[in-house]
């Protein structure tokens, strides 16, 4: 019987889902490995688009989307559609060059790296040995900031394979850029960068037309870089220059950097979706002891997002540098730990340098200090994380215990007593 009389078979026995107004669905299956995907994709008249190695997990393209019964009927043991995924929205305030007779690592010393302690704690560990990954947009690996910095990755948004597609694709909604003095919580002697003239761009029109996801990967890497500075940080790029991503292809990149030795898994993205295929591959980092840091989100809510809510995730909040959570920052149970996210000085595409604040921001400082955990011991890295947190519920009372253990002290992490 061909594929195709299979799959009427099915539709008249067990009817299958469809939706109206698409030619196809993207959806991903997880098979039994004693199933054919080729005959499962034959069976539903569809097409094999993509794999994650070792995992017996699969992207289809189908016409209709089975039942549950179908498709425990032909060896799927878990299926969901492929939902596109976007960027968090964040603030960025200008860019600027270098400044002037300053080190590509300048910003190590803003107010927010001084507060956690990051520079004190290099003298106990660098992270050397230790390989970051972190699952982002398009990294500039000639940024002087970085060079010396980054290991091999790889880009799953190039090397996409021909018919992928998700779901709910939507551009990336920024949170709206702040007035300049968003940025009166900076040192304002901390490198003349405080004054407005930091944010005076080398042309009015330099970010014209440029989508703010273009420059997250660099942002991210940058923070990674000077809290972890022997580390070194696999850049895997999975959102592409609008900020738009897919679940099956960040479940690839999670799989994907463990199965290249990375130890560490920055995550500085979150959606709603509750994804099978995400969740597979957390467990699966976490079974080969990485250790994975998420952000919680810019919605100022206490609602779960994914893979910050996911259990053994590190999920980092962000504070300021009074230590109060982020008028953006999400909250709630999931939280884990927090560290700085507003007014936050990183490596910019193009060699600058902005100003930034997220949630995306504070969890590259947690990763970083989870690397430099990692190089001196194999096991506990976010129990030291914790135990080292300064705790902030005295500077929070509207949260009460839902900014976990507080917020992070590098050197009582690495050094704890």
């Amino acid at each position: 019987m061909t594929g195709r009389r299979i799959l009427l078979v099915l539709v008249l026995l067990f009817g299958l889902t469809a939706q109206a107004g698409a030619a196809s669905y993207p959806v991903i299956v997880q098979i039994s490995p004693l199933s054919s995907i080729t005959s499962i994709a034959a069976a539903l008249g569809g097409s094999v688009v993509d794999t994650i190695p070792g995992a017996n997990t699969y992207l289809l393209n189908v016409p209709l989307v089975p039942s549950a019964t179908v498709a425990s009927l032909l060896g799927i043991q878990w299926m969901e559609l492929n939902q596109g995924v976007t960027l968090p929205g964040f603030v960025q305030l200008g860019v600027r060059p270098l400044p002037r007779n300053a080190p590509a690592d300048w910003y190590k010393s803003q107010p927010s790296m001084l507060l956690i302690r990051s520079g004190s704690a290099l003298p106990y560990s660098t992270g050397r040995g230790v390989v970051v990954a972190d699952i982002n947009s398009r990294v500039d690996v000639g940024h002087r900031a970085l060079i010396g910095h980054l290991t091999t990755g790889y880009d799953f948004v190039a090397n996409k394979p021909t018919g992928t597609a998700a779901l709910n694709q939507s551009s990336a909604s920024f949170m709206d850029q702040s007035s300049a003095s968003f940025m009166d919580q900076s040192s304002a002697s901390f490198m003349d960068q405080s004054s407005a003239s930091f944010v005076d761009q080398s042309s009015a029109s330099f970010m014209d037309g440029v989508n703010p996801a273009y420059s997250h990967g660099t942002l991210c890497a940058g923070i990674i870089a000077v809290v972890a500075p022997d580390s070194m940080i696999m850049p895997l790029r999975v959102f592409d220059d609008q900020g738009s991503a897919d679940l099956f292809n960040i479940a690839k990149a999670i799989r994907y950097a463990v199965q290249q030795g990375a130890q560490i898994i920055n995550m500085s993205f979150g959606t709603l979706q509750n994804s099978q295929a995400i969740k597979s591959a957390i467990n699966f980092a976490l079974s080969n002891n990485s250790v994975l840091v998420a952000s919680a989100g810019n919605s100022n809510t206490s609602a779960p997002q994914y893979p910050a809510a996911y259990s053994g995730v590190i999920t980092a909040a962000a504070t300021d540098l009074f230590d109060k959570k982020a008028s953006f920052s999400n909250y709630g149970k999931s939280v884990y730990v927090d560290a700085p996210g507003v007014n936050i000085f990183s490596s910019y595409p193009g060699d600058y340098y902005s100003v930034v604040s997220g949630t995306s921001f504070s969890a590259p400082a947690i990763a970083g200090t989870a690397a430099l955990i990692r190089s001196l011991r194999t096991s506990g890295v976010s129990n030291n994380i914790a135990a080292g947190a300064i705790n902030i519920d005295s500077n929070n009372p509207n949260y009460g215990k839902q900014l976990g253990y507080g917020r992070i002290d590098v050197l009582r992490a690495v050094k704890p007593n």
